[in-house]
């Protein structure tokens, strides 16, 4: 099995009974990955792949394992990048920056140390974030000791620039944005709400239509995303966080750090939150339906074979709560979806 992994890994994703061979290579891949890179054309890994590997909390590897193993199947795509990276030309790192940008969210940089990122993260510095960049260095360097990691220390030293500026949005309000972004980072209701980043806005219904061929035209290959949407003829504003890519590839798409949401009337303090169950049904990319998340826990835009339409539905299976009181079908008023970015 462990020489065909690849091609076994990615055939259980192609049948929803195939749950425990998924189980088997995801716990296989954490417990040990070095072998299983080994195994495979490491190249040749889809970025699904690779990206849930790095995602798994008892991943036996270390950060700077994991950061070279990422930099490693970046290069690998672009074998006409110069071997050496003080060679780079801008649009060299602006190449490997697209490439990797996905990855970069599950690199827990304070488990290096400041050597660690001084040698092999800092060269590469181009392809991160500027304001990631810019806290990184602070941090790294206010270490007095080269062996030492920021998770050492009491208290975290990096943190976010605060955006308290207005959101383009017809349905929520900075105050939800504020709220969403705490829930990202997993942070207490409790904490100050403050914003780290921009919402972006990519898809609005009644800009672009209300289709899921142009949700897919728009969103597609678009990670970090929040799909908000107003339900008709109600007060319930539903919702959800993809942190990976919108695909049309009819495949599960494995995260541990998506959710759901709802609010409902008007009341920002009237809200749930709905954390992914089930991370091997965390998010299904398919043609025939828009943004979905879990399997019917909050599905929009889906084709109807029967009706030729298309419909909405929120039913709790892969998620921890039901975000709605009722199970029945609902139309949308609005919808809008939004890119996370770094400020």
């Amino acid at each position: 099995m462990e020489q065909n992994f690849n091609l076994i890994y990615q055939t259980s994703f192609e049948n929803n009974s195939f749950s425990e061979l998924q189980k088997y290579c995801t716990d296989l891949m954490a417990k040990e990955p070095v072998k299983i890179f080994n195994l495979l054309n490491f190249s040749s890994i889809p970025e699904k792949l690779l990206i849930t590997i790095i995602q798994n909390d008892n991943l036996q590897m270390s950060e700077i394992q994991i950061w070279k193993y990422v930099l490693k199947w970046g290069l690998a795509q672009h074998p006409e990048l110069p071997s050496n990276v003080t060679n780079y030309s801008k649009d060299d790192f602006n190449t490997l920056k697209s490439t990797l940008q996905q990855f970069i969210p599950f690199i827990n940089f304070d488990n290096l140390t400041s050597k660690e990122f001084l040698d092999e993260v800092f060269p590469y510095r181009e392809i991160l974030p500027e304001e990631l960049h810019v806290n990184l260095l602070k941090t790294f360097i206010s270490l007095s000791d080269p062996n030492i990691k920021p998770s050492d220390k009491s208290k975290p030293c990096i943190t976010k620039k605060v955006n308290l500026g207005t959101i383009d949005s017809k349905i929520i309000t900075s105050q939800h944005a504020e709220l969403i972004s705490k829930w990202i980072d997993r942070l207490e209701i409790t904490d100050e709400l403050t914003s780290p980043y921009e919402f972006k806005l990519l898809f609005r219904g009644s800009r672009d239509g209300f289709t899921r061929h142009k949700f897919h035209e728009i969103c597609d290959n678009k990670s970090r995303t929040v799909t908000i949407i107003k339900v008709k003829d109600t007060n319930e504003i539903l919702g959800g966080y993809n942190p990976i890519k919108w695909e049309s590839d009819n495949v599960w798409n494995i995260t541990k750090d998506s959710f759901i949401f709802s609010f409902n009337n008007d009341r920002i303090e009237d809200h749930i939150l709905s954390r992914v169950m089930d991370e091997c049904k965390a998010l299904i990319n398919s043609s025939i339906m828009g943004p979905s998340f879990g399997d019917g826990d909050l599905t929009i835009l889906r084709l109807n074979y029967y009706t030729r339409k298309e419909y909405c539905r929120s039913i709790k299976s892969s998620y921890e709560k039901s975000i709605r009181k009722t199970t029945n079908n609902f139309d949308v008023e609005e919808c809008e979806v939004f890119q996370i970015i770094d400020q």
